[in-house]
């Protein structure tokens, strides 16, 4: 909900976390919270699967490219988060237009339905169940680079522990501080798909089309 605001001016804009799930909750019920739940839960196990098999995958390839290991861990990591993208984005487009609904969760269409009204709107291409994707080859591709890349270079360096209590902690820890990088890295693609995906600022009208025009026209107009 806070990537689709337009600023303080926008109507649904939120002051706070705490404000956002109070009014979710007033507005839509406990529900509410669980808007889009279906597609992701669909789309994580061949995520996870296309995920960590292409990793190995673009990693073997490159080991016949002479890279050094870090380098090659994180281009990796590149080609895999951008195979995993064509795969979860038509999961996403449905999530964000279901998330973005804010009607009470049983006055929403069901995920196959909504899915069967964005084909028959927009079709499966760029304006349809393939919106956005642009922007998620970016999201999935960043975060990934950056994840394998910093957690198997980090985990290399760090020493490791024939304590398993310490071992765990150690990988958990690598593990956490990948996973937060990559985040704040890739948090402008993520938002951009946000804006493609969800409802545009006058209806009939497309303000949000391309990844980086939506990040230059979110930076110029809110900073």
């Amino acid at each position: 909900r806070f990537q689709i605001q337009r600023g303080k001016t926008d109507p649904t804009s939120y002051k706070s976390l705490g404000d956002c799930f109070r009014t979710i909750f007033q507005r839509e019920g406990l529900l509410g919270f669980y808007k889009g739940i279906l597609p992701p839960v669909l789309a994580e196990t061949p995520k996870r699967a296309v995920k960590f098999f292409t990793f190995e995958q673009y990693k073997k390839l490159l080991g016949y490219a002479s890279l050094p290991p870090g380098l090659a861990f994180a281009v990796a990591g590149l080609g895999s988060g951008l195979t995993e993208a064509v795969v979860v984005n038509p999961f996403e487009v449905v999530k964000v237009t279901l998330q973005t609904n804010q009607n009470a969760f049983t006055e929403q269409p069901s995920s196959f339905v909504q899915a069967q009204q964005i084909i028959k709107t927009g079709g499966l291409g760029s304006q349809g169940l393939n919106k956005g994707l642009t922007a998620t080859l970016g999201r999935h591709g960043v975060f990934n680079m950056v994840y394998f890349g910093f957690y198997f270079n980090v985990k290399n360096i760090l020493p490791v522990n024939k304590d398993p209590n310490l071992e765990f902690l150690r990988k958990f820890g690598i593990g956490l501080v990948s996973g937060t990088i990559a985040s704040i890295i890739n948090i402008p693609f993520d938002v951009a798909k946000s804006r493609i995906q969800g409802p545009q600022t006058v209806p009939g009208e497309i303000k949000y089309r391309t990844c980086f025009k939506t990040m230059a026209t979110v930076y110029k107009e809110e900073g």
